[in-house]
């Protein structure tokens, strides 16, 4: 059972001073976060790529090549690689390089994104929203298998048998499908045989048991060896000394970040309610102290049937001291405690 931290690496203004950390300053608090995590123990730190004010990591390798010479453990990944409107030569590049640097650390989470900003700004039209994946992740995975590529496309030139470098330290530098839920993406990993990341970040975390029950009944059928896959979850949550300490921190932030998007998206403002609900154990939010994160973890772990879990803070912006007091409780208190459990599990 993998423990990690995911972000968008957020500059929105914080929710009770109003200021905002410039781009530059907030690149420079997740490198310290990742070499936090890794001192702490934590298996993995994903950063997510975007292109608009609020989200300071454009370019996730480039952040996390910044953090692989200062750790030595902890994995690195996009969370997630916008592939749809990338090219996938250059991400294969950019993470080969990352693996170099890190020693064989790196990983891709590839997704379509939830958000669309990277379609125009890079000439994509998003008519040609799934194709424009489809056709991409094959030729990425084409890179993944072999040095000397020969491709053709309807999205991008031919490539005529010309050789990929950097090569990863890795035999395969590994490549996750990220998915919000939906059957379709969980078909699409299992019948690739890809591990799988679900976003699991509203209504009850128990509907996505059947999303890894039928990935898991798609990729035998296909042959896969499903033993070998693997499934992770990313979900907001916050931890604190407290129960009450971590709400009262955490529900400003959570509150303005998801009501801005909200009025993007035509949704309803979110409500302390909201917010309440979902702290419940069947509920998407993992925010409490030390216990309250660990139980709920586990019971994802049981009921839904994952090896991987992201932890994403903060959601919106949060001061930095108490980020990483939250990712300190989440490698030295939380993490322990799940993996014990998870073993006596596996051993009953």
């Amino acid at each position: 059972m993998e423990i990690g931290i995911s972000t968008f690496a957020e500059t929105t203004p914080d929710a009770l001073t109003g200021k905002t950390v410039s781009h530059a300053e907030r690149l420079r608090q997740i490198v310290e976060e990742i070499k936090l995590a890794d001192s702490v123990g934590l298996d993995v730190y994903g950063v997510g790529e975007h292109h608009r004010e609020d989200y300071a990591a454009s370019v996730p390798s480039v952040v996390l090549a910044a953090a692989a010479m200062q750790t030595k453990q902890i994995r690195l990944t996009s969370a997630v690689t916008v592939l749809s409107s990338d090219d996938p030569v250059r991400v294969f590049q950019q993470f080969a390089t990352l693996d170099g640097l890190s020693n064989g650390r790196a990983e891709i989470m590839a997704g379509r994104g939830s958000f669309i900003e990277s379609f125009p700004l890079f000439g994509n039209d998003l008519n040609d929203y799934d194709a424009l994946f489809e056709e991409k992740l094959d030729l990425l995975l084409n890179l993944q298998e072999n040095e000397i590529v020969s491709s053709t496309g309807h999205f991008r030139l031919s490539i005529p048998g010309r050789g990929i470098y950097p090569r990863p330290v890795q035999e395969k530098l590994p490549i996750w499908v990220a998915s919000g839920g939906t059957p379709q993406s969980a078909i699409r990993a299992a019948t690739l045989g890809l591990p799988l990341t679900l976003a699991i970040i509203g209504g009850s975390p128990l509907y996505f048991a059947r999303i890894v029950q039928l990935y898991y009944d798609v990729a035998k059928k296909a042959g896969h060896d499903i033993s070998k896959l693997r499934v992770a979850s990313h979900s907001h949550g916050f931890i604190a000394d407290t129960t009450e300490l971590a709400v009262e921190q955490f529900f400003p932030s959570t509150a303005a970040a998801m009501t801005k998007l909200g009025r993007e998206r035509g949704w309803a403002p979110y409500t302390r309610e909201a917010f309440d609900d979902a702290r419940s154990l069947e509920g998407a939010l993992y925010v409490g102290d030390v216990d309250m994160v660990a139980k709920k973890i586990i019971y994802l772990y049981e009921h839904v049937g994952i090896s991987r879990f992201f932890l994403h803070v903060p959601v919106g912006s949060m001061p930095h001291d108490q980020v990483m007091h939250a990712i300190e409780l989440l490698g030295t208190k939380v993490a322990p405690i799940v993996r014990e459990e998870v073993a006596r599990l596996k051993n009953r």
